[in-house]
This record gives structure tokens, sequence and C-alpha cells, in this order.
């Protein structure tokens, strides 16, 4: 599994305290523009969800809200431009497994987001999926398992990096099998030659499948969610298949700098559910991109990130890989 060597450049630390702060801060809480720093491009499932919120809070707090895209860097370009500001009108937006799953992806990082990321709320789960082509006839886990077992080494695999590529390839190892990564620089690559039957087996977020396998061309074994997906009601979650091995909950939201109270980040947090509860379609959008709304607030969702670290850290040990330095 290959480790990529991150970037040299030395990024700027987190910590500096927040440009102003207390309870008349949080009560006028937002003073001016908010915005949103995204680790993905337009158009991403994370940019969508983005973009839906700031139109909904940006009415509610009659301040503007925007969205600032910065991919690149396996996330490290977003995270530092967000530990940059030191301002608590300008938060990260994205996946939890960004930054969790950084220290098993690099040899190095310039620095540990992970302890200056304060959860403010969850948005939705990003639901992940196993997928194979279609002609194949392989319809469930087992058959998969079965099939690698008869013929090892002869089955080819790729996965998006991080969390998809530890998930997959761990299972595999778990179950002692010899199945072969192919690496992707651009996973959503990967569909058609899933298709085409050059690699056999995909591990990606659903949205990178989805439309060819509601075509009939592919097929989705399993999604990784603890709750089926919307838009796939008929494929089954790990834990039903009988493969718990095979969940993880891939937990996106907002986070805030260090020292942002918590009063404000419960205050936030209930504002976003606010806009959700005013627009039942943002649910369903959702749906469409692969995620389940899921809106939690700062407490509930640190919990779910510690459960996540814990997955991943288990994850890194079944595959040989150690926390990189920094």
């Amino acid at each position: 599994m290959g480790r990529l060597l991150v970037f040299a450049a030395a990024l700027a630390m987190f910590g500096l305290p927040l440009g102003g702060g207390g309870a008349a801060a949080q009560s006028t809480y937002p003073s001016h523009t908010v915005r949103f720093i995204l680790p993905y491009g337009a158009a991403s499932a994370t940019d969508i969800a983005a973009r839906m919120f700031a139109e909904g809070l940006s009415k509610l707090w009659g301040k503007p809200v925007v969205v600032d895209n910065r991919p690149g860097g396996d996330a490290l370009v977003s995270l530092s431009a967000f530990a940059q500001a030191k301002d608590d009108h300008v938060l990260w937006f994205g996946p939890a497994g960004a930054f969790t799953a950084l220290p098993y992806m690099h040899d190095t990082l310039p620095f540990d987001p992970s302890p200056n990321m304060k959860p403010v709320v969850s948005v939705s789960v990003v639901v992940l999926t196993v997928s194979m082509p279609a002609s194949m006839k392989i319809d469930t886990v087992g058959q998969l398992l079965a099939l690698a077992r008869s013929e090892p080494g002869k089955l080819n695999a790729a996965a998006a990096p991080g969390i998809s590529d530890f998930l997959l390839f761990g299972f595999f190892k778990k179950q002692g099998l010899q199945v072969a990564e192919v690496p992707y620089r651009d996973i959503m690559q990967a569909p058609n030659d899933l298709m085409a039957g050059r690699i056999q087996v995909l591990s990606s977020s659903l949205v990178v499948p989805q439309a060819l396998a509601n075509a009939g061309s592919l097929k989705l074994l399993v999604v990784t969610s603890k709750q089926r997906a919307p838009s796939q009601p008929n494929v089954p979650t790990a834990i039903e298949a009988g493969y718990p091995d095979l969940t993880f909950e891939s937990i996106g939201g907002v986070f805030g700098p260090p020292g942002m109270p918590e009063d404000l980040r419960n205050r936030i947090a209930g504002d976003f559910r606010k806009v959700a509860a005013a627009n039942p379609e943002i649910a369903k959008k959702l749906a469409t991109t692969g995620q389940i709304l899921s809106l939690r607030g700062p407490a509930e969702f640190a919990d779910a990130i510690k459960e996540q670290r814990v997955t991943l850290a288990g994850l890194a040990k079944t595959l040989g890989l150690k926390a990189a330095t920094h």
C-alpha cells in the first residue's frame, strides 16, 4: 500500500488565540461574513452540502456565508488555510476522515491538525460502498471472498485514498486473501475500468459508482454505513450482510478553531438544525449524492470522531502502518 510523502513546505501551525471571544462575541455572532473552507472542489458532495447550508444560514443570520474551495494536498491545503485564519468566522467544512486518516497516509506531516479541530456540528454520513462489475454475477461479499480464495492473486482492486483504501485492504488482509491493489490518481476513473473488467473490486464513496450501478453495469455489494443509503435502499449494510469489519461511519461536518466556546458551537449546531428543518430538500439532495443527513452537536460529533479514530488505528495495525511524525 503506497504511502505518500507530504509536500515539504511547512504549513502554518494551529493554536493561536481567536480575535474575539466571550459572551459578548457569542451574542453578536456572526458579526460579519462567515467562510466555510472545504478540502474539495466545486460540485463535490461536500461542496453541494456546504452550499445548501450556506444559503440557509445566510438568510437566518442576516450575514453572508461563503464557500471557499481549497482542494489539494490530501486536505492539507484547506487545513493550512483554516489554521492561518485564526478567526471563529472561518470554519472548516468536510469529512473528519480527511484529517483523522492523514497520519497513516504520509511518512511525515508539517503539523498535526487533529487536536485543533473543534467539532461544531456533524452534517452527514458519506456512504462508502464496495462494488463489482455486474457481468461477474457476484451478488454478495461472501461470493466475492469465495472467488478471491479460489483465485489467489488474480483479482485487482482499487480504492479511494484514505479510509476506503484502509477499510477494503484491511478487510482482505484479515481474511487472509491476496488481492492486488491498483492505484488511481483520480478515483472517478475507476468505475469505467470496473465496468470494463480491468479491475474487479472498487471501494469508494457511493457517489463514485452510483450512476453506473443505477444503469445496471455495476453491482453494489454493501454499504459500510450503519444504516442503508436512502438512494440505494436495496443494498444491505455490511452488518446486515454479516461482515461488521466492513463497517465505517464516514461522518463529516463543521469544525471551528481552538478556543471556540462550546456555547457558541452548540448555538451554531442548533442553527444548522433550523435550516435543515425549514428545507426538507436538503436531506433529499444529500441522498442523491450518497450522503445521509446526520445533524449532531459538538459532544455527539466528538464521540463519533473518537470512534472513527479507534477504527482507523485498528486498520492501521492490521496493515502494518505507523502514524506519521510531524
